[in-house]
């Protein structure tokens, strides 16, 4: 820092000094031209010749060594008395030759990321594989307990569990799926490109699809291909199948000089908030990058929910959004996003073609993504379900000219802010995304819940099977990992509704039975969750029930069956003659009957549902409810975004 200080001062010192003596414009010119030429190649001799040939601490100490030099060169011309000349060079030297003899950069220390989360704790047990100062990162590939992961300046740009038998971590989960993805959206794809390699894997894993001729990498440092061979056999495909190829440059100037097209580009770069990363999410880019695209090609941009917010991810689609009329997006995990886009419309696929290829199967089975149904899981919706909620923001769209991104991603991870309330859309108590989408009919996830510890809404199916087992089998399943609150609402709910008993307990049962709906209709299809509400209402307990209390079970039975005229009308009419209401359970009748009259083509009375029920419940930052709100708006965004302009005022 002193000598950083110290050098930043020169420049004016010496502009200083020429304007006492009188030196004009050309001279102040000259020493200008000579600061900035010297930067320059300054530059390029530290990235190009000094942290390739010297590493990090040599080049620093060679930098500090040339500050040094220069000064005593100046102290042996111009100070009056030579002894002063000697004496700094008898101090440079005991400052800098213990340094560069006896101090070392603490690898484990330097890959622990404690800028980031304020711990040394993960370094203690770690063992460095790899390490290499490269030209624009030093990285290192570091073995932990329970993973393998490679870093950049500390940070980790992806893990991989290379026991076989070890748990997949989300990391590993969302590489795969980056792409098995594109290759379940577009089946006949010819061509990829990925932008970043990371640990290799999202190229593997494309190179598992016999039918793909080429599929090139571009990286822009050297030394993580490298540390990237560390993850073999996992990554094998990256490195040894002849039909892949790695690039060492930038992106932009890679696809700027070569004119190649593509069926599938996948961006997955570091995290937006490294320095220079978020570049790579902005309109011009989007546009640029399009051109690369062939006729019904898609783009497959990660997006991490994790020390981002909402917004930013609005400005993200927003950019995107104006190069590709049509996206879709997917949730590999509950923390991060895929936003497939192309110019063409996008067709969710019929038949799980990415299962008939024996070697993409597999690694898809290796992140337990078994079935066509666990891709469905995590599918959240198009543009025209989704947009919406994002103009909620008002953001305007990110842009190399207004870097909105660049300017906040930062911030937002110093704070630790979180997005991950955009993948909870899946799991709302009532099937909103369903019910926007009626044409979508979600298959069944794997039987066994696989992926049930890395997806909610996987493990959420596990539950609601339990819960449908339960209130129909003749003999209760055993619970297994089932919460005490929910093992007593279902026991509460088959005492009175199915065995007639405990009839005064009816504020406590239908307490419960909304707990239940909540578990079953957003994660069970239709003819299952008709299953279950038919049997309640079959058995003879449901004769003796008052008529609300046999209205919220045909609610009940209305959501589960997505039948949206059907649930705004019940919805409606519960709220409007039920005065004695929880906040809960007014919720939850605002949420139906709103996404139930958007569903029926009636959004102007689910604005007036709104109106008239929102400050009962103060659910308006929620993003289920920014989504029906802002549906209720029928495009238009202004209006929208108003609308959450003044509730968060308010």
């Amino acid at each position: 820092l002193p000598a950083t200080f110290c050098a930043g001062m020169t420049l004016p010192l010496i502009t200083g000094a020429l304007l006492r003596r009188g030196a004009g414009e050309r001279a102040i010119g000259q020493v200008y031209a000579a600061n900035t030429l010297g930067a320059i190649a300054g530059v390029l001799c530290a990235v190009h010749l000094g942290l390739p040939l010297l590493g990090l601490k040599g080049t620093l100490v060679l930098g500090a060594l040339i500050d040094a030099a220069l000064g005593l060169a100046l102290l042996y011309r111009y100070a009056p008395q030579r002894w002063l000349f000697a004496a700094a060079g008898g101090a440079c030297l005991l400052a800098f030759a213990p340094m560069a003899l006896l101090f070392e950069l603490d690898a484990n220390k330097m890959t622990a990321g404690v800028f980031r989360h304020g711990d040394l704790s993960s370094s203690r047990d770690a063992q460095i594989l790899y390490r290499k100062d490269g030209k624009t990162a030093t990285v290192h590939l570091v073995r932990y307990a329970d993973a393998t992961s490679i870093r950049t300046n500390g940070k980790s740009d992806g893990s991989i569990n290379l026991d076989p038998d070890g748990a997949r971590g989300s990391d590993e989960i969302t590489m795969v799926l980056t792409g098995a993805v594109p290759l379940a959206l577009k089946p006949d794809a010819k061509s990829a490109a990925v932008i970043g390699i990371g640990t290799g894997l999202t190229m593997h894993t494309l190179l598992q699809n016999l039918s793909l001729d080429r599929v090139e990498t571009v990286e822009i440092e050297a030394a993580m291909a490298e540390a990237a061979r560390g993850f073999a056999p996992r990554n094998s495909a990256a490195f040894l199948d002849p039909r892949g190829s790695i690039w060492i440059d930038d992106a932009k100037s890679f696809f700027a000089t070569r004119n190649r097209r593509y069926d599938i580009l996948i961006s997955e770069p570091s995290n937006p908030w490294v320095s220079g990363v978020s570049g790579l999410f902005t309109r011009e880019f989007y546009r640029r990058i399009s051109g690369h695209l062939n006729e019904g090609g898609v783009l497959v941009q990660w997006f991490q929910l994790y020390e981002i917010d909402p917004s930013l991810l609005a400005s993200v689609l927003r950019a995107l959004g104006e190069a590709f009329p049509h996206y879709v997006i997917f949730a590999p995990s509950d923390h991060d996003v895929l936003i497939v886009a192309s110019r063409s419309p996008i067709a969710l696929p019929a038949r799980a073609a990415v299962f008939e290829h024996p070697a993409l199967a597999r690694e898809l089975r290796s992140v337990h993504v078994l079935a066509a149904g666990d891709l469905d899981a995590r599918y959240l919706g198009d543009r025209a379900t989704l947009e919406p909620l994002f103009a909620s923001y008002g953001m305007p769209a990110n842009s190399d000219y207004y870097p909105v991104l660049d300017l906040n991603a930062a911030r937002h991870r110093f704070t630790e802010k979180n997005a991950s309330e955009v993948v909870a859309l899946l799991n709302a108590g009532v099937p909103v995304l369903d019910m926007l989408q009626p044409a979508m009919r979600r298959r069944p996830v794997n039987p066994e819940h696989k992926g049930a510890s890395s997806f909610e809404r996987i493990e959420n199916t596990r539950l609601a099977r339990y819960a449908r087992d339960y209130l129909l089998l003749p003999k209760a399943p055993e619970p297994e990992a089932v919460s005490t609150q929910l093992q007593k609402d279902l026991e509460l709910s088959k005492l009175r509704l199915l065995e007639c008993r405990e009839p005064r307990e009816q504020d406590v049962w239908l307490h419960g039975l909304i707990n239940l709906a909540r578990t079953l209709n957003p994660y069970l299809p239709p003819g299952e969750t008709e299953a279950v509400w038919a049997r309640i209402a079959a058995a003879p307990c449901f004769a003796t029930l008052l008529d609300f209390q046999r209205r919220w079970i045909w609610l009940f039975a209305a959501v589960g069956m997505r039948d949206a005229p059907r649930t705004a009308a019940l919805a409606s009419g519960l709220l409007a003659s039920q005065t004695d209401l929880s906040r809960d359970a007014r919720e939850y009748l605002l949420m139906a009957g709103m996404a139930g009259h958007i569903g029926a083509g009636n959004p102007q009375r689910a604005k007036e549902l709104w109106a008239t029920y929102e400050d009962r419940i103060r659910a308006g930052g929620k993003p289920v409810f920014r989504l029906l709100r802002c549906h209720a708006e029928r495009g238009d965004n202004a209006a929208c975004a108003a609308a959450f302009e003044a509730y968060a005022g308010g």
